[in-house]
């Protein structure tokens, strides 16, 4: 996995260090978490655990995870990653602090990982979106996927409430 650049942004590797940073843009947020799988963190060590976690996985092949940094004042704002594997498909996820949302960031980020994947082979890009979201569901079309059906299930494995999901899919042209 390589670091990225766009124009407003860098796409990089988390570490340990931004544990504090990501703790305070958005990872303790209710509102950032609102739509999202996990639950807001209650303390610094709750993100320092999730990094603990997710820090090994970078020695995977498979391992595509970014921390997105502002270039005009290099702050940390949010993460973009592959969540999972469907099919042997990339699926995009990602989250940023909610003073960030509204400027395009996410989807400047959300292109420059979809050029990487495809650059890396993938032919098939997925995301989802719960249909609530609809700045998540906005950056997703923005980024040039389409839909595809929306579906209920369970929000998560924490959050077992019922929501509609939107399905998205993006082929290599």
């Amino acid at each position: 996995m390589r670091e990225l650049e766009t124009e407003r942004l860098y796409l990089r590797r988390v570490k340990e260090s931004d544990a504090q940073t990501m703790f305070d843009n958005w990872t303790s947020s209710e509102k950032v978490s609102e739509y999202l799988q996990w639950s807001a963190h209650r303390s610094v060590e709750d993100t320092k655990a999730f990094l603990s976690y997710i820090l090994p996985q970078y020695e995977q092949d498979d391992c595509y995870r970014w921390g997105i940094v502002r270039k005009s004042d290099n702050t940390l704002m949010g993460m973009i990653d592959v969540v999972k594997f469907k099919d042997g498909c990339p699926e995009i996820g990602y989250c940023s602090g909610e003073r960030f949302w509204g400027n395009g960031y996410m989807t400047e980020a959300c292109k420059a990982v979809i050029d990487e994947l495809f650059n890396a082979g993938y032919k098939t890009i997925f995301i989802s979106a719960i249909k609530e979201n609809i700045g998540s569901n906005r950056v997703i079309e923005k980024s040039g996927f389409k839909f595809v059906k929306s579906a209920e299930r369970a929000q998560s494995k924490i959050k077992p409430e019922i929501v509609t999901m939107n399905y998205y899919r993006l082929d290599k042209e």
